[in-house]
């Protein structure tokens, strides 16, 4: 996924954030970043999280973190030329692979860390390991995902979630609706509100991504895309004439496709994304095609955003087992952008 644009000789400002303290994040960060002067010499890259614990964990995983990060620069800071930490305390000490709630605060001061500097200028991208969402809730912070807490947090009222694999020319899936019960989704489709999803889509692969001229195809939301009426009226009352509004604004948006056979190279070689209308509509074929090397985008933000495709992996926190390859990617990603948002 690495950008054709020229890097600038001002290295680009990509901020990490190590999530949930006892699954894997800190540790794929380590294993990420032990290559960061090869894969990416154009960025510098501030780590967040308690400086102990990724110590701890870089050492478990063989990564030689005092190595990596220089000689200190200041309190609360380290760092060389390529890497450094932004230390912020665990609530409570953290075991790998064992959840506190007392940590669910952490977590999000992480986070909050990562967007005001983003919004502010200091990072040109952030990127996210994964968190636990029941530690925050735990916590008693009400808390859905890292999409909704992004919009809100940069008070942007309408953003795309889109999951990616790897390639020169890699699956891209966006999504209508993000983490809603499937009660409720058909609810939430409304013309506007695809109309503003493809807007998003479209600006975003033109502007980060340096596709001139996006092709998106749009799926149904019922069996067989709806069989013209037959199986539900949401295609010829909502997606078709979203669609018809996008084409006259010069979007290339198609469709609606049944779901079930849009999934095949003969569709997919010519597109660049796919509009899926819920999450587990278009998720697990990305998943299936890409997992351990897949991305996750915000789109529409202010500020740019990459994640990993997995969760907390629990399990493997600490053994050195997990595969830090999602992780690559996405930081792979946010540089990229963060090129072309430079370059334009």
């Amino acid at each position: 996924m690495t950008s054709a644009a020229q890097p600038s000789h001002v290295p680009l400002q990509i901020a990490i954030t190590t999530g949930e303290p006892a699954g894997v994040g800190p540790e794929l960060t380590a294993q990420a970043l032990a290559g960061a002067a090869a894969h990416w010499p154009d960025a510098q890259f501030t780590v967040l999280g308690d400086a102990d614990l990724l110590a701890a964990r870089a050492k478990a995983v063989g990564v030689d973190w005092a190595a990596l990060l220089g000689p200190s620069h200041g309190q609360g800071h380290a760092g060389h030329h390529r890497v450094r930490v932004q230390h912020q305390p665990l609530g409570v000490p953290s075991q790998a692979g064992k959840l506190n709630a007392a940590n669910g605060r952490y977590v999000l001061n992480l986070l909050d860390s990562a967007i005001d500097g983003a919004v502010s200028g200091q990072f040109d991208a952030i990127v996210t390991a994964p968190l636990q969402k029941s530690t925050i809730n735990d916590a008693g912070v009400p808390f859905t995902g890292h999409t909704e807490y992004l919009a809100e947090r940069t008070h942007t009222p309408h953003v795309v979630m889109m999951l990616a694999g790897t390639g020169p020319r890699p699956l891209r899936v966006a999504l209508a609706t993000t983490h809603l019960p499937l009660k409720d989704v058909s609810a939430a489709l409304t013309v506007d509100s695809i109309l503003g999803t493809l807007r998003i889509i479209d600006h975003d692969l033109r502007h980060h991504f340096g596709l001139p001229a996006p092709r998106i195809l749009v799926t149904g939301l019922n069996p067989h895309a709806g069989e013209n009426g037959y199986l539900g009226h949401e295609e010829i009352d909502v997606i078709a004439p979203a669609l018809k509004l996008a084409n006259d604004e010069g979007i290339d948006a198609r469709g609606p496709y049944p779901a079930d056979t849009l999934f095949q190279p003969r569709y997919l070689t010519e597109a660049d994304c796919v509009l899926a209308m819920f999450h587990d509509q278009g998720l697990p074929v990305l998943k299936y095609a890409t997992f351990g090397e897949g991305i996750n985008v915000t789109l529409g933000l202010p500020i740019i955003r990459t994640s990993v495709d997995h969760g907390t992996a629990l399990d493997l926190a600490g053994t050195g087992r997990a595969d830090a390859g999602s992780l690559i990617a996405a930081i792979d990603t946010a540089v990229s952008m963060a090129r072309h948002r430079r370059a334009a």
